[in-house]
């Protein structure tokens, strides 16, 4: 019986082996379970089934917290969303916005647009600067939500904004009878709290989560209570809530990054499975084949010494690689060298472009331009211009972000109006839905205008050519500070409502640089009267006062 049992040192190769493969196979399970945890913004390996379902509904506090960390992190590590990001914020935000209120007519005594540039003035790092629109855009492609919190002084109307980090909005509640109206944003706020220590004259820390509930902007009832579920409710900093990618009947938005994150990671996966194969083949250049098993092992070895430099190799063979190109090999018969063979080997990077491809297709930017590649036929317009549905993206994410600035400059108004010691004056009503409404005195306008700069290049020369035949038209006669202002845009001048205010009187109409003359010389007459130097007349006649 003793010979039936097998040897184990006989099978202590087929043994390591299994556990060989065994390890391989836990490996891979490991890697697609974090594959999968990825795609489904979870901690748990649940499959798709868990996405499919919560297409129908909100995803949880917890899922939302998990895509907003991938995003931001592959926004971060990933050079293709990386860049997507960049260009995107660069075609929105890239060139600037001019936002003005309409001027007032001569009747109309407030100065609506004063308010706007001052609110504008006094939010820049927060709302309307560069580096403003930069988070704000940054915002969307990361996280899908963006907080906009206006906090209200009562008694002037001042607002100053700042924003919410979307992982601290924890809910939405919206209108029993409307889900498409929010009433309140709960947001649950680390703070850490100093208080008095247990011995004398020592203070400690301790850290907790305060939630507080937050109106949004627009909802503001008659009846305003104090607390909501134990919350204390924050009258004084209603939220303006944009958000991306929404789906229907869901509260909040998605990241635009996203749909391009298995994407953006397969072309990485593959570009470095492609450096890796690049690289092995460079290893291994040279292929030896000898008559018997110890041959060809005396000439790997000789090999091996010879590219460490150690001497001049084995069977013959002269030093590879540590000598000069275009040496010649010499050996025996039965042993022969030659170089590796590159045929049929993938090489091309190119081949991943597909995946790039779908990752540009999920950020709607053109390939060419994610990869700042203008492609096989070289044509400079091919990578520098952008094709018409990415014009149109690019214009709804800019009318997206006016639609919610202007609801935000029209609260200020409001608030510079109602207010007690605020800037305007105005009469407050409600519409037949319940909702607030502020008519200003005087039935003067609230109306913005907005100059967005074309998204496509236009040649200057002809854009102000344009610009210029009609100013000989009777319109542009007419409304020469219009023309001015285009002429302004068509330079690329970025404070144009600054340049304006220079060049037009207290009533928005354009000072004519003749008249200025003429006023500069009789203010200079003035003067020199004043200081007791004779008056000079047209003719040169000292005695001639009346000119």
């Amino acid at each position: 019986m003793a010979g039936l049992i097998p040897s184990t040192a006989a099978h202590a190769p087929v043994v390591e082996q299994l556990q060989s493969e065994l390890r391989a196979s836990q490996e891979n399970e490991l890697i697609l379970r974090e594959n999968l945890a990825d795609l489904q913004l979870a901690l748990e390996d649940k499959g798709w089934d868990q996405i499919s379902s919560a297409v129908q509904r909100d995803f949880s506090p917890e899922a939302r917290k998990a895509l907003a960390r991938i995003c931001r992190h592959m926004a971060i590590a990933n050079p293709l969303l990386k860049r997507g990001m960049q260009i995107r914020i660069g075609y929105v935000w890239g060139q600037g916005v001019q936002v003005r209120a309409r001027a007032a007519g001569e009747e109309q005594a407030q100065d609506v647009n004063a308010v706007v540039q001052g609110f504008l003035d006094a939010n820049k790092t927060t709302f309307s600067g560069d580096e403003a629109h930069d988070q704000l855009e940054r915002g969307a492609a990361t996280e899908g939500n963006v907080y906009i919190a206006c906090f209200t002084s009562p008694m002037t109307g001042a607002v100053r904004i700042r924003t919410a980090l979307a992982d601290e909005v924890v809910d939405v509640i919206t209108n029993p009878d409307d889900r498409d109206e929010p009433w309140y944003y709960v947001r649950e706020v680390p703070q850490r709290i100093v208080e008095k220590g247990y011995q004398r004259g020592a203070t400690r820390t301790r850290n907790q989560i305060a939630r507080v509930a937050h109106p949004a902007l627009g909802y503001r009832p008659q009846v305003r209570p104090q607390t909501l579920d134990g919350m204390p409710i924050r009258w004084d900093a209603p939220i303006k809530h944009v958000k991306v990618n929404p789906v229907a009947g869901w509260r909040f938005g998605i990241p635009d990054v996203y749909a391009s994150l298995a994407w953006a990671r397969a072309y990485k996966d593959f570009l470095v499975d492609w450096a890796q194969l690049t690289h092995s083949l460079s290893l291994i250049a040279w292929q030896a084949t000898g008559g018997t098993t110890s041959k060809a092992q005396k000439v790997a070895q000789g090999i091996a010494a010879a590219n460490g430099g150690n001497g001049p190799g084995v069977g013959g063979i002269p030093p590879i690689g540590g000598g000069q190109a275009g040496q010649a090999a010499v050996g025996t018969p039965d042993v022969r060298l030659e170089a590796v063979s590159k045929s049929g080997a993938t090489i091309d990077a190119d081949s991943g472009k597909p995946l790039a491809g779908m990752a540009a297709a999920g950020l709607g930017l053109p390939v060419t331009m994610l990869l700042a590649d203008p492609g096989v036929t070289g044509a400079r317009a091919v990578a520098e211009t952008l094709d018409l549905p990415t014009i149109l993206e690019m214009g709804m994410r800019r009318l997206l972000w006016q639609a919610a600035f202007t609801e935000v400059i029209e609260y200020v108004v409001d608030q510079a109006a109602i207010a007690p010691r605020g800037p305007l004056r105005g009469a407050m009503s409600r519409d037949e839905w319940g909702r607030l409404q502020v008519k200003l005195t005087g039935d003067v306008e609230k109306t913005l205008d907005w100059d967005w700069p074309p998204l496509v290049d236009v040649d200057p020369v002809e854009l102000v050519k344009a610009i210029t035949a009609s100013a000989e038209t009777t319109i542009g006669r007419a409304v020469p500070v219009v023309l001015l202002r285009l002429l302004l845009n068509a330079l690329g001048v970025k404070d144009v409502d600054e340049v304006l205010e220079q060049v037009t009187d207290d009533e928005g109409r354009l000072i004519d640089p003749d008249l200025v003359a003429a006023q500069a010389a009789v203010d200079d007459e003035r003067r020199r009267r004043a200081a007791g130097a004779d008056p000079v007349g047209p003719a040169g006649d000292p005695d001639d006062e009346d000119a």
